[in-house]
């Protein structure tokens, strides 16, 4: 990862528009897809706490450059450092980008985020915890992360557990990729606008001069019109997710899944018994760990829980997954990773529960989140 002193060159990866009450930023590392940078995130982190306290910051839009809201975090800058050894660089671009998603959940004024185009991984942490998120024709979610040797962290393991039935439990196991209209029908989108018409909605958001949700929700709702889902959607299975993915163990799962192949000749059944299968067997179990702890946790307890796991992941101690994961779909790109353990089977319970544990290091600690105070209701319930 590049160092990590802040310029005002650095900054244009974040651009920041002031228009009457309203802050209007755009991600901006377009041939990146806009993959978040350590400087990209610690320019938002200094962004939010400063517009958190300012009375004269009523609105946060947040959208994406080009063709993508944000594909996720630079998680190759992370590889990179660590095969040079240093672990702890990347633990500190997490630690920075997860108080960035507490904030943004526990933010004290509303946040739109308009998802036109791709947001994975990182790009939802940024997103999903805010109070209004705008999904379009072109939106196109994900949580890759299994498929990476990762788990679905930024909080994922909050948002992801509190979707209907055990969808969050199908999307980040399988990494599967849904359209606009899945992200509303699921909920990780509160709105749906044809992308023709941001530009006027975000002119009526700035004209409104407003902070109060009822009122932001008022204007987008004019915008907004009712996608239907396409014929062969997964969220048209939510009987046969709930039934598949409600089982214990990742074993389980997959045996549910192909009987189920077995009873229907389903293509969406075999084709995420695929997913499954391709994915890092030990991200498998620790994902489905994470998302079942989640559903009983705020967002706080969650990031806390993820930062021990993606600190243990970094550290490589139980397996190097991550590091050989980004190898073959992000730099090599032969999309053949080699796993180990290379099979469920060999994942034991003892070497999950390792990634839940505190590291051993006496330099390290958990991640501390900033106070909050004078929260809105909608920021309490999620702690």
């Amino acid at each position: 990862m590049a160092s990590f002193n802040s310029t005002g060159v650095d900054e244009d990866q974040v651009l920041v528009e002031e228009k009457r009450s309203v802050r209007l930023l755009t991600l901006n590392r377009t041939k990146q897809l806009n993959a978040l940078s350590f400087k990209m995130v610690s320019r938002l982190l200094e962004l939010f706490v400063s517009y958190d306290t300012d009375p004269s910051v009523k609105l946060v839009v947040v959208k994406g450059k080009g063709r993508a809201f944000c594909a996720g975090g630079d998680v190759s800058a992370v590889v990179h450092d660590l095969k040079q050894g240093d672990w702890r660089k990347g633990a500190y671009f997490f630690q920075k980008e997860f108080i960035l998603n507490y904030l943004m959940a526990t933010f004290s004024k509303p946040q739109v985020s308009l998802l036109n185009g791709i947001v994975m991984g990182g790009g939802a942490g940024v997103s999903i915890h805010g109070r209004f998120r705008v999904a379009t024709e072109k939106s196109v979610f994900a949580m890759p992360e299994t498929a990476l040797g990762l788990f679905p962290d930024v909080g994922a393991s909050y948002y992801l557990s509190r979707l209907p039935g055990f969808f969050g439990e199908y999307v980040g196991l399988t990494g599967a990729r849904l359209d606009g209209a899945e992200m509303l029908a699921c909920g990780l989108a509160t709105h749906f606008v044809v992308s023709e018409k941001l530009k006027d909605l975000e002119e009526a958001l700035c004209r409104a001069d407003t902070s109060p949700p009822c009122n932001i929700s008022e204007i987008i709702d004019k915008f907004t019109q009712r996608p239907i889902l396409k014929e062969q959607s997964a969220y048209h299975r939510l009987d046969v997710i709930d039934k598949c993915f409600s089982r214990r163990t990742v074993e389980d799962i997959l045996a549910a899944l192909e009987e189920e192949a077995l009873k229907k000749k389903d293509d969406w059944a075999t084709s995420t018994i695929q997913a499954l299968k391709k994915a890092s067997p030990t991200s498998l179990k620790i994902s489905l760990r994470s998302i079942r702890e989640g559903r009983l946790q705020g967002i706080g307890q969650c990031l806390i829980r993820e930062y021990r796991m993606v600190c243990h992941v970094l550290r490589g101690e139980v397996s190097k997954d991550f590091v050989e994961g980004c190898r073959a779909i992000l730099l090599d790109k032969d999309h053949n990773p080699k796993w180990e353990p290379s099979n469920l089977g060999l994942v034991t319970d003892a070497m999950v529960e390792r990634y839940f544990s505190r590291i051993e290091d006496e330099d390290w600690e958990d991640l501390k989140l900033p106070a909050r105070s004078n929260l809105p209701a909608s920021a309490i319930s999620k702690l």
